[in-house]
């Protein structure tokens, strides 16, 4: 077996060990125990759930410090390898038939030292797919992404990476 042959079988080999650990993952559903306030009403079924494959949140530094809201841009993926691009709204685009839904939070769960674990309610969809029946988002097993508390030049950006499972809901 050539060094080439190699190299390739390890990498698929990682790949699939990925995969494997994604579809483990966005198998995730936070029970009413562990966070009431961030269930969707009563009567939803699950439509989608995602892993974020790479994400960032960014801020923007204002009166010396990295305060405020952040601005998402992530590549989400599941089990069977459909992915969803998220960015700023917050909006989520299936790339594979071009729906599109933007939401609004209305709960969060703060949990110390990552982002917010959040219920979203969509507020706007655009095309038929994937996200036509979505009403509700949550964002559930956050990591990472919180702001830096370091000082910082007004204006300046910086990028945060952090992971998250999102969990679509409707009719």
């Amino acid at each position: 077996m050539g060094m080439a042959s190699l190299k390739r079988k390890i990498v698929l080999a990682g790949a699939a060990a990925a995969v494997a650990v994604t579809a483990s993952a966005v198998t995730y559903q936070a029970s009413a125990a562990e966070a009431p306030s961030l269930q969707p009403p009563a009567g939803l079924r699950i439509l989608g759930q995602f892993v974020v494959g790479k994400g960032t949140q960014t801020y923007t530094c204002t009166g010396g410090a990295f305060t405020g809201s952040s601005v998402p841009e992530a590549q989400l993926y599941d089990g069977a390898n459909r992915k969803v691009h998220h960015f700023a709204g917050p909006s989520w685009q299936s790339e594979a038939d071009g729906s599109l839904i933007t939401a609004t939070p209305v709960a969060n769960s703060p949990v110390n030292g990552t982002i917010p674990q959040l219920l979203l309610e969509v507020k706007s969809h655009s095309g038929q797919g994937m996200f036509s029946g979505v009403t509700y988002v949550q964002r559930m097993n956050t990591y990472g992404g919180t702001a830096p508390a370091t000082a910082c030049t007004d204006g300046e950006k910086v990028s945060v990476p952090y992971n998250a499972n999102y969990i679509f809901w409707g009719n």
